[in-house]
Formats: structure tokens, sequence, C-alpha cells
């Protein structure tokens, strides 16, 4: 995205985008160095310090630039700007920041108003764990006017703005949306979350607000942000309209 696809010489195993990316058997749980070292990178782009990474490569002389998940969007427009001037395309890289950042604000403008927040219930898996609004994707939902169920549960803050919430808990907070980040991974959509028990009478079921996304776009910070607030923002247009 910001002009530096063709220095990539490996990505690994579950990069799987964009579709040309030169993806490999390379794992980033369980990386692998003297693999790695056989690329012959200039640098190595990680997320977090798997395995004392850094450390290791330093011994080859690897210089590894760390970009963890941001805090909000603020952040992910920093780690643009670190990209863009590590690959000598720092001025594409704050355009296309730009952009992204212009992209979300008229998605934002583009929703309907409401006079309370719409509640939500974001699954990241279907064992319950959740966003808190605190998140980088729950500070993108609120551009929408929306507000995480989560915020009032317990070991919301001590989870870092991801617990694991409870049947019963979402089942009392009857949430306005239930969005799925899960619908890839664990094969969840609108009809196994009615076939739950006690879910069927859950708001969002009975007026067909169940939003499914692409795992991979939500899950991963980067330009593709901007489709995981398009397809929330259209299921509330249709949801104020239908």
């Amino acid at each position: 995205a910001i002009g530096a696809g063709s220095q990539v010489k490996a990505v690994d195993s579950d990069s799987d985008y964009p579709r040309q990316a030169p993806r490999t058997k390379l794992s980033a749980y369980q990386p692998n160095v003297e693999a790695i070292v056989a690329e012959k990178p200039d640098l190595v782009v990680e997320s977090g310090d798997t395995g004392q990474l850094t450390k290791r490569l330093a011994a080859f002389s690897i210089p590894v630039l760390e970009l963890p998940a941001p805090s909000n969007f603020a952040g992910e427009q920093h780690e643009f700007d670190q990209l863009g001037q590590v690959t000598g395309h720092a001025d594409q890289a704050r355009q296309e920041a730009a952009r992204v950042g212009s992209q979300l604000r008229l998605i934002a403008a583009a929703a309907p108003h409401h006079a309370k927040p719409l509640t939500y219930y974001y699954e990241l898996d279907q064992t319950y764990y959740s966003v808190t609004s605190s998140t980088f994707v729950g500070q993108l939902l609120a551009m929408l006017g929306m507000k995480s169920i989560a915020d009032q549960a317990s070991g919301a803050a001590k989870s870092g703005g991801y617990p694991q919430l409870s049947a019963e808990y979402i089942i009392k907070a009857n949430p306005d949306y239930i969005i799925l980040a899960d619908t890839v991974c664990c094969h969840q959509d609108a009809a196994t979350v009615a076939k739950r028990p006690g879910w069927s009478g859950l708001a969002a079921v009975k007026a067909g607000h169940v939003v499914g996304l692409n795992d991979d776009i939500a899950s991963r910070w980067g330009p593709r942000v901007t489709d995981l607030l398009r397809t929330v923002e259209t299921a509330i247009a249709k949801g104020s309209t239908g």
C-alpha cells in the first residue's frame, strides 16, 4: 500500500494478503531463525518479539522493526510512517495513512445518527472473548456511535480490553448488534448464533442485526480497516431503514 511491495522478499505462512505476497512456510509463532536468515533480508518486520527473535537475528546483523498492535488509529498512522521511513517510501506512507483516515471519517459521517449509542457484542471467537470500546476496534466502532457491552464486564480493564464474557452476561445485556469476527476460524454466522440456547430472543437476532466480518480484516491493522468500518456502517444503515 505504501509502494514497497516489490521489496518484500518473504512473508510468514499466515500472511495471506495481498494474494501476490511472497508467502512461505515460515511460522510467525515459532520463528525459525536459520530459515529467516537464509532469505538474506535487509530487514525483518514483526508484530511481537516471539522467541526473542530480535536478539537472535542481531547475531546475524539483521535489523528488526517491531510494529505491535496499535491501541488507536493514531498508532496505526505512526506505524505507516515507520514503515515508510525504513523502506524509503516516507511520502507514500504519509499519503496512505491520510487516505485511510479520510475514508474512515467519510464512512463515519455516512452512519445514521442515533439519540443514544448503539450497543454491540463483538465476538472474537465462540468462547465469547470480546472487545471493549477502549480497544483499537472499539474506537473504530465508536466512530459509528457504537458502544461495547463488554465495557462493564468483570476483568475488562485487567484483560487489556479483551475480556471473556459469558452467555448469561451477553443475554442480559441484550445488545442492539452482534458483530462476528469468527466467521472463518470458527464458522459462526447468524444461523449458528440463533441456535445458541437463549440467543434467539436477543434483540439483535430478532432484528437481523448480526454482522459477519472476515476474520483477517477484523484482526489485522492496515489499510483494510476501512473495509471493517464500512461493513458495519452498511449493516447499521440497512438496520435503520429495514
